[in-house]
């Protein structure tokens, strides 16, 4: 049976998407993760993956916090 390949990750604003990228590679070097210079992320580990992903998710909340508390990052 074949994989499907096509991501599931559809951004709700597509302008978003270079801020989440550039998101995505300062979680990553602050975490001290070296992102594949490809682009394909399937070498890495869950861990590095998910430990990414987290923090991205808590720094949006953040964000998100203070946007609705009425100040901007």
């Amino acid at each position: 049976m074949a994989q499907n390949r096509s991501s599931s990750n559809n951004l709700v604003v597509p302008q978003a998407r270079n801020a989440i990228e550039q998101l995505k590679f300062e979680v990553a070097q602050e975490l001290g993760i070296q992102l594949p210079a490809d682009g394909y992320q399937g070498n890495m580990t869950s861990y590095e993956n998910g430990s990414i992903g987290g923090y991205i998710t808590k720094r949006l909340v953040e964000i998100a916090e203070q946007q609705l508390a009425g100040r901007t990052r």
